[in-house]
């Protein structure tokens, strides 16, 4: 009698994406302050010694739901120009990071984060979106600084002004970002 290959992922995919769903929806319907392990463990259907096997704390299973949610859901647009992508992208990364949600799931994503594997998920998500955005650029023949250039010198600043100086952050801060790392021709 042979036995079934279980398919990668198949069960694990399962319990984590039906955790991750409870401990959203439950967040939302609760508040964050009030979730429990036993909670998101009858809602998801599965057993607290699970998620404790798997995420070992309650924090650790809410830095994982904050970095899944933190991941891009699209490719950047392409504006048609360097200047125009980058600005666009940055516009968008400081509206969704310092929004309440945004600023709750970076805190998540760093607090139940031991060994910072969390943050540099996070980390890379920009940096692919960034390199997105570089290879358009250079695909149309435009000069363009490295991702980590731009990571330095847009994402970082941004993400230190929302975690630690959010007031007077807007729209202008982020291109006036992208503009400096552009330079005044707008490479």
């Amino acid at each position: 009698m042979s036995r079934q290959m279980v398919r990668p992922g198949g069960r694990s995919a399962r319990v984590q994406a039906s955790v991750h769903a409870a401990a959203r929806e439950l967040a939302s319907e609760v508040g964050r302050d009030a979730l429990t392990v036993p909670m998101i463990a009858l809602r998801a259907g599965v057993t607290p010694s699970t998620i404790y096997r798997r995420w070992g704390d309650l924090q650790e299973l809410l830095s994982d739901v904050a970095v899944e949610r933190l991941r891009p859901d699209t490719a950047p647009r392409d504006h048609g120009a360097l200047p125009s992508d980058l600005t666009a992208w940055a516009e968008q990364f400081l509206d969704e990071m310092s929004s309440p949600v945004g600023r709750t799931y970076i805190r998540d994503a760093l607090l139940g984060d031991p060994d910072g594997s969390n943050a540099g998920q996070c980390s890379a998500y920009a940096a692919e979106q960034i390199d997105v955005i570089l290879s358009h650029a250079t695909e149309r023949g435009e000069e363009t600084p490295d991702v980590e250039t731009v990571m330095d010198r847009v994402v970082a600043p941004l993400m230190y002004r929302i975690l630690f100086r959010p007031d007077g952050l807007d729209a202008a801060y982020a291109r006036r970002l992208v503009t400096e790392v552009l330079g005044p021709t707008g490479r």
